[in-house]
C-alpha cells in the first residue's frame, strides 16, 4: 500500500472527511482491520484565508511547497491538496516536489467524462467559480462549466467561509444553495460540481435530483485506487496540459 500525503486544515471540517473516507474506502476494498497509510500537514488556515483574500498567492504557495515537501521528505508516495482554492498554487506545488500531485480537477474531469456528460455547473469559492485554475482543467476534457450569476457566487462564497469553515449548517444555507442548482440545471447543465470541500457538508444527492459530483469524493477514490494499485501503471494520474 502507498502512502498517501495530505495537505489539509483548510479548512480542518473537511479534512477530516478525507481521513475518514479515505480509510473507509480502504477497510471496504481490502477489509479486516486495514487502514490508510496516511501523513498529515495540517497548515492554519487562518493564515492562507489572509493571502488568499490580499492577492498574495505567492506567499500561499511557499506555504504549501513547504508542507509538500515535508510529505515527501516523511515518505509520501504521492500528495493531495485537500481543497479546491488552493489548487491555484498547485502546478507550483508540482514543480517543486519529487513525487506526483493529484489534482482534484483533473480527478473530477476524468469522472465526469467518463460519464458522457458535456455541460457542468461549477459551485465553489468566488476564486474557485470566477478564476481559470479550475474551470481550464475541466474545458481541457471538452466540457463545457456554467457558474452562477454574480449575486449567487457572492452568497456562496460568504457560506462557505462564514459557516461552513466554522462547523456551521444552516436551513437556509442549504436552500440557497438548492436554488443555484437548479439555476445551473435550467441553464443547461447535466450535473453540478460541489467545487469546494465543505459544499458536502451541506447538501448531497439526497437533497436534490440533480446530478452531483462532490470533489472531495471524486479525490479521494481516485487517491485510494492510486495507493492500492499493485501495479504501477495500472492507475494512472489524469494528465491535462496547461
Amino acid at each position: 500500500m502507498k502512502t498517501i500525503g495530505l495537505i489539509g486544515g483548510m479548512s480542518w471540517e473537511s479534512t477530516q472527511t478525507y481521513y475518514r473516507l479515505i480509510n473507509q474506502a480502504v477497510r471496504e476494498q481490502i477489509g479486516g482491520l486495514h487502514s490508510a497509510r496516511i501523513i498529515l500537514y495540517s497548515l492554519d488556515f487562518a493564515e492562507i484565508e489572509l493571502h488568499q483574500r490580499r492577492g498574495e498567492w505567492g506567499l500561499a504557495a511557499d506555504i504549501l511547497i513547504a508542507a509538500a515537501r515535508s510529505l515527501e521528505k516523511a515518505g509520501a508516495d504521492f500528495v493531495l491538496i485537500c481543497t479546491n482554492t488552493m489548487h491555484k498554487v498547485a502546478p507550483d506545488v508540482e514543480a517543486a516536489i519529487g513525487v506526483p500531485l493529484l489534482h482534484i480537477m483533473d480527478a473530477t474531469a476524468a469522472a465526469i467524462a467518463s460519464d458522457g456528460l458535456k455541460c457542468v455547473g461549477l459551485l465553489g469559492t468566488r476564486f474557485t467559480m470566477e478564476q481559470s485554475f479550475c474551470s481550464e482543467r475541466l474545458e481541457a476534457k471538452g466540457l463545457r462549466v456554467l457558474v452562477p450569476g454574480a449575486a449567487q457566487r457572492e452568497r456562496i462564497h460568504q457560506v462557505i467561509f462564514e459557516e461552513l469553515c466554522q462547523g456551521v449548517t444552516s436551513h437556509q444555507a442549504r436552500s440557497d444553495f438548492l436554488a443555484i442548482i437548479d439555476d445551473l440545471v435550467g441553464q443547461g447543465a447535466q450535473a453540478v460540481i460541489l467545487g469546494c470541500t465543505e459544499i458536502g457538508l451541506l447538501i448531497g444527492p439526497q437533497d436534490t435530483s440533480a446530478r452531483l459530483y462532490d470533489t472531495t469524493e471524486v479525490h479521494v477514490d481516485q487517491a485510494v485506487k492510486l495507493a492500492l494499485a499493485t501495479d504501477p501503471v495500472s492507475v494512472s494520474l489524469p494528465t491535462f496540459s496547461s
